[in-house]
């Protein structure tokens, strides 16, 4: 961010996330020690219990006269049933936040905390874009020609085939605008690449894209989100998530069979600590810290889901994530592309 950009205004739930506050303070402060230039277009808002916020800001130190604080007197765990607690729990630094950008305050909302809860709430709280029935949560994959973002990644489990179009025009805008893609490729998650492949769903939700505007390229398979050049893949978040988890477990695979290579014998101890370095690089392209957390798409300002055992980093690109988001107008983006592709 250069001085010329306009301020963004983010408000971080302090109190959401496995490690809060402690790790979430670690991250903001982070943020507050990049560029200059970032700090004069940053304003950070934490939302969270007053004093809660300034025992860990004391004992992480992070200058609290750099930020401003949301105090509020409840938190939405993580065992607590999403609607019902945004419903009840009104003073909450989730509901109170989300309020918080609603009424004008701030520009977006980050948390690391109960997913469902940031779901609902930024449905219910901070409305859907007109035309968009179902908002859409992505997340990155990292594949051979960079990355691929899949759309929808847990939102949504029953989709219909005009909810697999509208995550298809949601991905594709976040895809051009924040992944740099010209032109983005969109393809749908079928069991062949074969047209007239799948259940009835996606064979209409086929049909449906093929009449779009988009770089639409037809079906895809599991293994083309991670080896062809596609940068959306569209599927039900019942799918999407499954396929999340899975590539989740295939780094914690990857790394286990590299440490037990390595006990193996002194041998192959020494040849792992030649490429030790790197591995590093190459599992670094693979770390969700590296991405921060979802966006989810189709509500009308910015809310970024992060993991629950986000870390101080991840927490930092949360933030970034946001504040490139708002630097790039992506919301009224959206709303454009929501009024020409479904409209």
């Amino acid at each position: 961010m250069d001085s010329s950009k306009r301020k963004c205004r983010i408000v971080i739930d302090v109190m959401g996330g496995d490690f809060a506050p402690g790790n979430n303070i670690l991250g903001i402060r982070q943020v507050l020690e990049e560029s200059q230039n970032l700090r004069n277009n940053l304003q950070i808002i934490l939302a969270g219990k007053k004093a809660e916020i300034e025992k860990s800001a004391a004992e992480h130190k992070l200058d609290l006269s750099k930020v401003e604080i949301l105090d509020c007197d409840d938190v939405i765990e993580m065992s607590d049933s999403p609607v019902q607690a945004v419903r009840v729990k009104k003073e909450s630094s989730i509901v109170k936040g989300m309020y918080y950008v609603k009424e004008g305050n701030a520009d977006a909302f980050v948390s690391a905390g109960n997913t469902g809860a940031m779901m609902a709430a930024s449905t219910f709280i901070l409305g859907r874009i007109p035309g968009v029935e179902r908002p859409t949560i992505g997340t990155m994959l990292p594949n051979v020609y960079g990355v691929c973002a899949v759309f929808d990644a847990g939102a949504n489990v029953d989709a219909k085939p005009h909810h697999l179009v509208e995550h298809a025009v949601l991905g594709s805008i976040f895809a051009h605008e924040i992944l740099n893609k010209p032109n983005p490729t969109v393809g749908l998650l079928n069991v062949g690449e074969e047209e007239g492949k799948g259940n009835e769903v996606v064979k209409k939700a086929h049909e449906l894209l093929k009449e779009t505007k988009l770089n639409f390229v037809g079906n895809v398979e599991g293994k083309d989100i991670l080896k062809s050049n596609i940068d959306v893949v569209v599927c039900d978040g019942f799918i999407g998530n499954i396929v999340l988890k899975f590539a989740e477990g295939v780094i914690v695979l990857l790394k286990h069979l590299i440490k037990s290579y390595a006990d193996a014998s002194l041998t192959n101890k020494l040849k792992i600590g030649l490429v030790k370095n790197s591995f590093r690089e190459i599992f670094s392209d693979l770390n969700y810290e590296k991405y921060g957390g979802v966006p989810l798409l189709g509500v009308n300002h910015i809310s970024i889901i992060g993991h629950g055992s986000s870390s101080p980093l991840a927490i930092k690109n949360m933030i970034l994530k946001a504040a490139e988001m708002h630097e790039k107008d992506l919301i009224n983006k959206l709303k454009e592309a929501v009024k020409a592709h479904l409209g």
